[in-house]
């Protein structure tokens, strides 16, 4: 190691007769994309300025370090500084000359080129990456497993590590496993398992897995080791996927099954009933839609779906003051076992509205009466005809009249009996609230109450509602 240090002063004095006082260098000149490398400039004199750099051929500086040297040369004292600058080159390059100022004088280094190689898949070594799909042709959707292997020699030094996933762009991670770890020969063999899809078809590309290590090295400092840390990078092959459309231009692929589970099938006018849709088996559970169903005369909230690794699931609610039938929801899938797009429905259930004088599916009659026929024949009236007429008209009128008046008391004992009972209203039963104040949706105070309320009862976000603004909105649309 000592001649080594002989042979690398050497070149580095005769590259300094040629570059007044200043060389520059790279160590490793050929590395990897993705490890580091670190340029240093060696500088030759008594009074020398530290240059400033901020980036080395477009890339960040990752770490510096500076050290002095001073050595006898036929009995005179050289001072020397070593400025080391690491950085990750994305691709190689030429580093430009350095300008540094030196005893007064600017003096330029020599350029230095770097090569980087891409990056390949490292099979014999301290640590080995590797990847391995279950299938890498397969339709839109399909489920399969992505397994990493990581193997590290037992007597490999290692002051520090860093693991960068693999990325999978175009696929949904569905889970992932914990890593396990085991025994294999002179290797530690660490096992991690991913379950993914593909969410478009297309040749997909999951790109290798990055380990960065950190090991202890020596330096060589004119004849003398420094311990120092230089990191490595050693990478997983990259894995080609081939994602096929499934066929029949189905949006689903794999095998389910789908039930809808109802609280109650009877109800009170205007109380909300609960829906669960719940789905499970094996398939891109991520791309169902909404079951969120449209029924005339029926309020329909749905809650945002759910998706793990037990299934997908969506929970609805349901508000209406007549009976009304939940339609089937209904799935239709690509199944890769009998190789045909399969429906499967739950049933409709009924609902009975207390207080409702409908029945489900019950469509109200409509009668049509026919005009009479209006002719073009003029009719003259005799005098008896006439006075009779007179009479009908007199006690249509009176008819009239009595029926107005008859309007009016009615409304205001109706007025007398809201003043008395305007206060009943049970703010604590936040669903009673939520379909009296629908109506006034438009008003924004009212749309403000609506959403608060909502939120409290569709989803685990509870909020505290304002109850004078709520008590102002009730007296100022008279809701009992």
């Amino acid at each position: 190691m000592k001649n080594l240090g002989r042979i690398y002063l050497l070149l580095v004095s005769f590259v300094a007769i040629s570059y007044a006082g200043v060389v520059a260098s790279v160590e490793p000149a050929v590395i990897y994309k993705g490890d580091s490398a670190t340029y240093t400039l060696t500088i030759s004199g008594e009074d020398a300025k530290k240059p400033v750099i901020n980036d080395i051929c477009g890339n960040s500086i990752t770490s510096t370090s500076s050290r002095t040297s001073i050595q006898m040369i036929n009995g005179d004292y050289k001072k020397s500084y070593i400025l080391g600058y690491g950085f990750e080159p994305s691709q190689s390059c030429t580093i430009d000359g350095v300008e540094v100022e030196i005893d007064g004088k600017l003096q330029k280094a020599n350029p230095v080129k770097v090569e980087v190689k891409p990056v390949s898949q490292t099979l014999n070594g301290d640590f080995v990456l590797s990847l391995e799909a279950s299938k890498t042709d397969l339709f839109v959707g399909e489920p399969f497993e992505l397994t990493l292997l990581l193997k590290q020699r037992r007597n490999a030094d290692v002051v520090d590590s860093k693991f960068i996933a693999p990325t999978m762009k175009g696929f949904w991670k569905k889970s992932e496993s914990n890593p396990v770890r085991y025994n294999d020969g002179n290797y530690i063999v660490t096992k991690m398992t991913y379950e993914l899809a593909a969410q478009r078809e297309g040749n997909l590309t999951i790109t290798p897995a990055q380990l960065r290590v950190a090991k202890r090295v020596g330096v060589n400092n004119w004849g003398s080791l420094i311990p120092q840390v230089k990191w490595r990078s050693y990478f997983s092959n990259g894995v080609d996927i081939d994602v096929k459309p499934i066929p029949n231009k189905a949006k689903l692929v794999g095998n389910f099954t789908i039930n809808a589970i109802v609280d109650k099938k009877e109800i009170n006018a205007n109380e909300a009933l609960n829906v669960t849709v719940i789905v499970k088996g094996d398939g891109n559970f991520e791309d169902i839609e909404s079951f969120k169903p449209y029924i005339a005369g029926v309020n329909v909230f749905d809650e945002k779906t759910k998706v793990d690794k037990n299934g997908f699931s969506q929970k609805l609610a349901f508000v209406s003051d007549n009976n009304f039938t939940i339609p089937p929801f209904e799935l239709a899938f690509y199944n890769l076992k009998t190789q045909r797009v399969e429906k499967i429905k739950t049933k409709p259930i009924d609902i009975v509205v207390h207080g409702s004088t409908a029945k489900p599916n019950q469509t109200p009659t409509l009668n049509i009466k026919r005009a009479k026929e209006v002719t073009n024949d003029v009719v003259v009236p005799t005098k008896k005809e006439v006075v009779v007429e007179t009479n009908k008209l007199y006690i249509f009128l009176a008819f009239v009249v009595g029926l107005a008046l008859g309007g009016v008391l009615m409304s205001l004992k109706g007025m007398e009996f809201r003043s008395k009972t305007k206060n009943r209203v049970n703010i604590k039963d936040e669903k009673l609230l939520l379909i009296k104040l629908l109506p006034y949706k438009d008003d924004p105070k009212v749309k403000k109450i609506v959403d608060t309320l909502e939120s409290n009862i569709y989803s685990s976000n509870k909020q505290k509602l304002d109850k004078k603004e709520l008590k102002e909105i009730l007296q100022k649309y008279d809701i009992d």
